[in-house]
């Protein structure tokens, strides 16, 4: 098969991979306990919740975008 037939190049498939990574660490940052209804937990409302992670996973999507929009090198 042709390599000129493929949408992306190697760059574009790692860079994808890295931001695929940076948003599921973004997701995972943000779990931890939730509230019920006999117990409510403070840690939903932390720094690491509701800006950190929001913000990584944002970083990974806009990493993923640039991926797709990067044009592949021509060999």
């Amino acid at each position: 098969m042709d390599k000129r037939n493929f949408a992306f190049g190697k760059n574009n498939l790692i860079l994808i991979a890295i931001g695929m990574v940076v948003v599921i660490i973004g997701f995972l940052l943000m779990t931890g306990p939730s509230t019920t209804v006999d117990h409510f937990e403070a840690d939903i409302f932390s720094v690491r919740r509701v800006r950190i992670a929001p913000v990584i996973c944002l970083i990974g999507f806009v990493m993923m975008i640039y991926a797709v929009i990067k044009k592949p090198k021509e060999d």
